[in-house]
């Protein structure tokens, strides 16, 4: 069983969204900036290599009270 934190999610007002990694466990283990989009059928993208979940404000994924 992993220590690790559960992958963080971010609500975004962007389709477009750079991800670094950085903050994720150490700013300094960060990962290469990735250029992501978010589909605007499913609201969401995943970053390949540190999981964080990006959601989009009011979209389909974006369960949070508004």
């Amino acid at each position: 069983m992993s220590n690790l934190p559960p992958p963080e999610t971010i609500r975004i007002t962007s389709l477009r969204v750079a991800c670094d990694g950085a903050g994720v466990i150490d700013a300094a283990l960060g990962h290469p900036r990735v250029y992501l989009h978010i589909d605007d059928q499913t609201g969401y993208v995943d970053c390949g290599y540190c999981d964080r979940h990006f959601v989009l404000e009011g979209g389909p994924a974006d369960v949070a009270p508004r």
